[in-house]
């Protein structure tokens, strides 16, 4: 199966400050960092890191909400960063977004009729299609027919989100980036939401790119998950696989965080601490961005950058990765 979604090598970099009179150049921060992975149809794949990785970033590059400064990106046979308007226009119908706030995503004067129409009525649609079309999306996204003249304010904010996931699907896409779409929500919704979610990929063959930094939430929904540090994806793996045998540090870190419901094996496991703060990406440290944080790290670590090379079902970004010579299983 040809994967709806390719992306190869995509970078995303700021310029911070200027130069004076030529005399210091321009400092960059490098926000994503040459990411490449491909996503298949009736997939989803979870992005999870730390706050300020580049996962968001990465996402609205997808759709060109933000401009990437290079790589690829194929969406089915069109490549995105090179597509004029009108193709972008066109390629934006199969890749749409759902954002992580439903209050502010939703415009506060349309209801929620006009909400959903807003997509197909930019396609050219007949007033009765849509409309018959609407009372759809209502029904798939479980909601009752009569919120279809409510307001945004007049909402809970699980039933917002379920009209942003609604006008996302209005258009029929081959794929939905999904922008921490649970984490406003009470704990209480979220798995309503989530299991949604995998109802309607079910259906619809829709594939996801799921951001979050829920690894819970994550393992709920993913079929496989990425792991993304300062800007590079460092592990990528099927879900249950990097659960069970997480081969890179900062995954058994993250993992080793996630309090376990039984009280006895909490006490008993052991946990992996990192020390120090996240490097800045203005300043990226040389060799290996983790190093500075690994509990494992060597002088390898520090002189050259890993890449993402395959291991077993994974691919893992590290030269002392968890189950190989040399390392440990965790």
């Amino acid at each position: 199966m040809s994967p709806v979604l390719t992306v190869e090598n995509l970078r995303k970099d700021y310029p911070i400050g200027n130069s004076v009179l030529g005399f210091r150049a321009p400092r960059v921060l490098r926000a994503v960092a040459g990411v490449s992975f491909a996503i298949e149809r009736g997939e989803t794949l979870g992005l999870v890191g730390e706050s300020g990785c580049g996962k968001s970033t990465l996402g609205r590059c997808l759709l060109r909400l933000i401009e990437p400064t290079s790589g690829r990106i194929d969406l089915d046979g069109t490549d995105l960063l090179t597509a004029s308007p009108r193709a972008m226009r066109a390629a934006r119908r199969d890749l749409q977004i759902v954002f992580q706030d439903p209050m502010s995503s939703l415009h506060p004067k349309m209801t929620v009729a006009r909400i959903l129409a807003e997509g197909m009525r930019l396609l050219d649609l007949p007033r009765t299609e849509v409309a018959a079309r609407s009372a759809e999306l209502l029904e798939m996204v479980r909601l009752p027919a009569d919120m279809i003249d409510r307001y945004p304010h007049e909402l809970s904010g699980g039933q917002r989100q379920r009209v942003g996931i609604a006008r996302a699907l209005s258009v029929n896409p081959r794929m939905l980036v999904l922008d921490e779409p649970v984490s406003a929500l009470d704990v209480s919704v979220q798995a309503g939401v989530l299991n949604l979610l995998r109802d309607l990929q079910d259906r619809l063959g829709v594939a996801y790119l799921f951001i979050a930094h829920d690894l819970g939430v994550v393992r709920h929904i993913s079929h496989r998950i990425g792991v993304m540090y300062l800007g590079r994806i460092v592990e990528i793996a099927p879900a249950d696989s990097l659960f069970a045998t997480p081969r890179h540090p900062y995954t058994s870190a993250l993992l080793s965080a996630i309090p376990l419901a039984d009280p006895r094996r909490e006490r008993n496991r052991k946990r992996t601490v990192l020390t120090g703060d996240v490097p800045s990406p203005l300043a990226p440290p040389p060799g290996c961005a983790f190093a500075t944080r690994c509990p494992r790290a060597r002088p390898l670590c520090t002189a050259e950058a890993p890449d993402l090379r395959p291991l077993g079902d994974a691919r893992v970004a590290c030269h002392f990765p968890h189950g190989t010579e040399g390392g440990t299983t965790p």
